[in-house]
């Protein structure tokens, strides 16, 4: 009050000024009171100190595979790793990269990675878009002129967006088989091929379906945008910062002792596909990368997670890169076989320029695999468990997908393939006191203390009171264990306690509200727990 005294001695204006800047600081300080350290997540960390080791004791096991995929499949060469924490752990390689000579695969040599330079022109428009130099949602014709006069299939159809492009939902008809032989095309050619006008097999923003030519549109908003050929924007916004010296969309910038030259089985015999030079079509398959590069380059992905506050240090923000391994589009769901031959679910879809399933052996998985004549490959990684596989070969259409399966099984058998663990907040550990005092010796205080608007509307105290002092009735004393069970995530979690004559669990999940207090309470006899399978 005193305060506000002084100022009514005070000019008008200056009385005004001063009000407002009381009321600004009065605000912002709210605003920090907020920002206490008890709601800052603390990121999911990994359990297992001897993890990485056990890991290591699949590698022999994943090269035997490895090898005998490449015989039985007449490969001439390949070359794969697995990438642990964002590192290079272990490479493998065998066979050659040039059937004429007999030269053999080494680690650094450069294969074509096809359909997996998407993600590459994907980061791209995602760091154009965190620049704020193109949105999302933009329809492409503001950045790509040739797409004005586009025919649409429906006079109700919206115009395509840069999303629909990044997700294959622009409605362009599938086009692997033309596609693939598009990558030499000039600018002035798909210039020529967009103001022609391109028939859809779907209305924009309905459907899941794979386009190259719409991430070749990509590409030509890459370049129109930042005003560099899209070659040179991403050699210096993505390669030249994460160090990939090795990686290049021309394949004369290889050196002839590094580049692997690619194949097809025919007649028995190995034939020599053509090297398709670097063109308009570039940005949906050019790319040409060795096995320690592309490690790099899913090590990026991998350490965008978890979600955490470390200062940022990639060429694109953490979050747009979780982003993009996110569903944009979902696609069918299909059901597969194991390594073990047991049926498995792979439920997803296609992010920005990189697959995404959910799998029952793994949860979160993300994917994309590369083929062109003479060349395939596949990079797959898992998130929540921070390790990923690549793998190149040099026979047309390479297929990966079955020893990349068979070897994170292998990984999973060692023990050391484990989800990170999620960190209790401070207020899931005090609410677990809290509610652990209440089972141990019941108190309405207490319980009203903790307890969310809706915990006592949704079933009474008494009634709450009364079921777990009948529960320890019958089980005697108990006392609760150290720690939590399972932490589900920084505000729900369950632990256990020892009594007498058994066990119980309890369960809370606390409410969006500051305290954060308890919304949902479970207590009950402890139950075995089962793995959850799709089968």
């Amino acid at each position: 009050m005193r305060a506000l005294s002084r100022m009514t001695r005070l000019p008008r204006a200056l009385v005004a000024i001063s009000a407002a800047l009381l009321t600004l600081m009065t605000a912002n300080s709210g605003v920090e009171a907020q920002r206490v350290p008890e709601l800052r997540l603390t990121a999911p960390r990994f359990a297992d100190p001897d993890r990485v080791a056990k890991l290591r004791r699949a590698f022999p096991e994943i090269d035997q595979g490895f090898r005998e995929f490449l015989a039985r499949e007449h490969i001439p060469g390949a070359a794969w790793g697995v990438i642990i924490d964002g590192a290079l752990a272990h490479v493998g390689t065998a066979g050659v990269r040039d059937v004429r000579t007999k030269m053999p695969v080494e680690r650094d040599t450069v294969f074509r990675i096809a359909s997996m330079t998407k993600s590459f022109t994907a980061l791209s428009i995602l760091k154009l878009r965190d620049e704020g130099r193109l949105s999302l949602d933009d329809p492409a014709d503001r950045h790509v002129p040739e797409l004005k006069n586009l025919t649409y299939p429906t006079d109700d159809s919206p115009r395509i967006t840069i999303r629909h492009l990044l997700s294959h939902a622009e409605g362009f008809p599938e086009d692997n088989p033309w596609g693939d032989q598009q990558l030499a095309a000039t600018a002035a050619d798909l210039s020529r091929m967009m103001r022609s006008g391109i028939p859809f097999s779907n209305a924009p923003g309905v459907a899941y379906e794979y386009s190259n030519y719409g991430f070749a549109i990509l590409g030509r908003i890459v370049a129109n945008v930042s005003k560099l050929p899209y070659s040179t924007y991403v050699t210096t916004n993505v390669l030249t910062p994460l160090g990939m010296a090795s990686t290049t969309l021309e394949p004369k910038a290889v050196p002839a002792d590094k580049l692997a030259h690619g194949y097809r089985w025919e007649d028995e015999r190995w034939k020599e596909e053509p090297q398709l030079a670097d063109g308009a079509f570039g940005s949906m398959g050019g790319m040409l990368t060795s096995v320690q590069d592309l490690a790099t380059y899913v090590g990026l992905y991998l350490a965008a997670w978890p979600p955490r506050s470390d200062p940022e240090s990639g060429p694109l923000r953490r979050a747009s890169l979780r982003e993009m391994q996110q569903i944009s589009r979902p696609r069918p769901s299909t059901v597969t076989r194991s390594s073990s031959g047991s049926p498995q679910l792979n439920a997803g879809g296609y992010g920005f320029g990189l697959g995404i399933s959910e799998t029952c052996s793994f949860g979160h998985v993300v994917a994309h695999s590369g083929g062109l004549p003479g060349f395939g490959s596949q990079m797959r990684w898992l998130p929540e468990y921070g390790v990923g596989i690549v793998a190149l070969g040099n026979r047309t259409y390479t297929g990966w997908g079955g020893p990349i399966g068979a070897a994170l099984d292998l990984l999973d058998k060692t023990g050391g393939l484990r989800r990170r663990v999620p960190q209790p907040s401070p207020a899931l550990v005090e609410s677990r006191a809290a509610v652990s005092r209440l089972v141990e010796k019941w108190d309405d205080f207490e319980a009203d203390r903790l307890a969310a608007v809706n915990l006592f509307l949704d079933q009474s105290k008494d009634r709450r009171r009364q079921e777990i002092e009948a529960l320890t009735a019958k089980l005697g004393a108990c006392k609760a264990d150290p720690g939590f069970t399972e932490v589900e995530n920084a505000l729900r979690g369950s632990w256990s306690f020892t009594c007498e004559r058994g066990r119980i669990e309890a369960s809370i999940t606390l409410a969006p509200t500051l305290p954060p207090k308890v919304q949902f309470l479970e207590v009950g006899a402890l139950q075995p727990r089962s793995r959850a399978t799709c089968q």
